[in-house]
């Protein structure tokens, strides 16, 4: 490639990261997602269905079926392993939303909680062991 043609392209833009959770049952972790943390379906895929995509605002999270356990024991829970971090621009939004789940009667890893690097958040506990963080800034 010659050096003029190098200058001229644009580097390419990442526009996105999915996390992909790993659930029992695929309808029942879809029900969670729509009813307790207000997403929405985007798709299901598979007949039986294996796989798909709940999405809120800008969120998204896949869910692939497993049908054996991936992780050994509570090891989730004890070493604090995330299975996606979601964040929200506004001090008052990671309040609000956290509120909101409560209301819901979700449960949670953590409750709401300030980090001495500045964010706020907390961690949501899936019906199959996915620890979900959602995340903002403290002030």
């Amino acid at each position: 490639m010659n050096t003029q043609l190098k200058h001229a392209m644009t580097p390419p833009v990442l526009s996105g990261t999915e996390a992909q959770l790993y659930v029992t049952d695929l309808k029942a972790s879809c029900d969670f997602f729509t009813s307790k943390l207000g997403f929405t379906v985007d798709f299901v895929y598979g007949d039986p269905p294996f796989y798909g995509m709940v999405k809120r605002d800008h969120a998204r999270l896949c869910m692939r079926l497993v049908c054996e356990p991936v992780f050994v024991g509570n090891i989730r829970q004890r070493e604090h392993l995330l299975s996606a971090s979601i964040t929200v621009d506004a001090a008052a939004e990671i309040k609000q939303l956290f509120l909101e789940y409560q209301a819901a009667g979700v449960g949670f890893h953590q409750g709401l909680k300030k980090e001495p690097w500045g964010a706020r958040n907390f961690i949501v506990l899936d019906p199959d062991g996915n620890l979900i963080l959602f995340a903002g800034p403290a002030d």
